[in-house]
């Protein structure tokens, strides 16, 4: 079989060239041939918030939008939901494999002993104002981890980066419980190893006076769905962040932070909680269909509704919907439910959303599900960073480890003035002619 080519002819120059085509894409350096003579740079491509550009291959995560397809390391999410603990599918992400039961032990003793917070960290969390937001509080702790692993900076020792994996995935729900509770004026609460993943970080966030905290278990469950649901997602805007900040070989604990960073935007991370103040907005269930017309009309967003990559049904959104029941089983119906149940009803039966493609996302039920187990909205978006951490750090190992990975670094359409003579201070504001007499 011939080599895949796509053949590109000039026109300024009349020139024809051969670009080759590998697993459905040609290399943008490939077109730096494209010239109109010997003092031109080349031809570049201009692509606005790297709409159809790859910028790394990955094995981690595979996205098909058009189907409503998601899976880890090849297996559907679907499974990994119904079947797996956040722990192994964490395991699974970070390093390619389900684990085998031995392994599978071994990484949950790993990750359970290195729960415990420096005690310093802990004096650094109570310097914030009481009034500080939880995601602010965790991109900041997690940064300051860096002075106190020092060694953490020797990025190509896999030994070193296996430690600060395990670090990373075991503290991030105490980071995450603490900011909390500091926003409570609670006490801190230590880990508790007899727990599961998901058990412990609702002990540090919820136990008060009792001597051992028992957690629901049925909520213990519906909490390592949702992780496991927010464990990686291919290129979205948060990895690429942890992509950029690792590939000046930024030690993994403030590659993470500028990840979280990035997670915490209304636009990534913030957008459950958008959802839930639209629901507000509504307020009960007879307004929606005056609410969708707002929409039409362009008066409204309808929050928690499509995706850049899904123009499909979301498939962690259905898995969402599923837990929701179990969950509401053990509080009650959350009256927020029904005006998305009846939302989601009315906008998938109209033609203006249909044609869109605009489905429900996994922001859509994440954040109605979040808040009927008693979370606040101000910790959903860190809710998000503590099983996003798994995907991240494997974005990151993966960046590491490739030889055709360098320091991010995109080019740019230079649009502003070309070369300009200086004008004195005096004579700034002057017409042009008067100002270089």
């Amino acid at each position: 079989m011939a080599e895949e080519a796509l053949s590109i002819v000039d026109k300024r120059t009349q020139a024809a060239y051969e670009i080759p085509i590998s697993n459905g894409t040609i290399r943008a350096m490939d077109l730096r041939q494209i010239k109109t003579g010997p003092d031109d740079f080349g031809l570049m491509t201009y692509d606005p918030a790297f709409m159809n550009t790859a910028s790394c291959r990955s094995a981690i995560t595979f996205i098909d939008g058009d189907k409503g397809i998601l899976r880890y390391r090849g297996y559907p999410i679907e499974q990994l939901a119904e079947k797996c603990t956040f722990l192994e599918v964490a395991y699974l992400v970070l390093f390619g494999e389900l684990p085998t039961e031995p392994q599978l032990k071994e990484w949950v003793s790993q990750v359970t002993h290195h729960t415990m917070l420096h005690e310093t960290t802990k004096r650094f969390l109570e310097g914030f104002r009481y009034d500080a937001h939880p995601m602010g509080m965790l991109v900041s702790t997690v940064a300051a981890l860096s002075t106190v692993y020092p060694e953490a900076k020797h990025v190509l020792d896999p030994n070193v980066r296996k430690l600060q994996i395990t670090r990373l995935i075991g503290k991030m729900p105490t980071i995450a419980a603490y900011t909390y509770r500091h926003s409570l004026g609670y006490p801190y609460v230590y880990p508790d190893n007899d727990l599961s993943y998901s058990e412990n970080f609702m002990n540090m966030l919820w136990k008060m006076m009792e001597p051992k905290y028992q957690a629901n278990p049925v909520m213990a469950r519906a909490l390592d769905i949702l992780f496991i649901l927010h464990a990686d997602h291919e290129q979205n805007c948060s990895a690429n962040t942890m992509r950029a900040a690792g590939s000046s070989q930024a030690d993994p604990f403030l590659s993470t932070a500028a990840a979280a960073a990035a997670l915490s935007g209304p636009l990534h991370g913030g957008a459950n909680e958008e959802v839930l103040r639209m629901l507000d907005v509504i307020g009960s269930k007879d307004k929606v269909p005056a609410y969708i017309e707002k929409v039409k009309a362009g008066q409204f967003k309808l929050m928690g509704f499509g995706h850049r990559i899904y123009k499909n049904y979301d498939p962690r959104a259905s898995i969402i919907k599923w837990a929701a029941d179990s969950v509401f089983e053990v509080t009650g119906r959350n009256p927020k439910l029904e005006i998305a149940l009846e939302l989601e009803r009315i906008a998938l039966e109209d033609e203006y959303f249909i044609k869109r493609k605009l489905y429900p996302n996994v922001d859509f039920y994440s954040g109605i599900i979040y808040q009927a187990m008693g979370f606040k909205p101000e910790i959903f978006t860190v809710l998000f960073a503590i099983p996003r951490t798994a995907g991240w750090l494997a974005q990151w190992q993966e960046m590491i480890q490739d030889p055709e990975q360098k320091i991010a670094r995109p080019r740019q359409v230079f649009t502003g003035h070309m070369i300009r003579d200086f004008v004195p201070l005096e004579k700034r504001g002057m017409p042009a002619a008067a100002a270089t007499a």
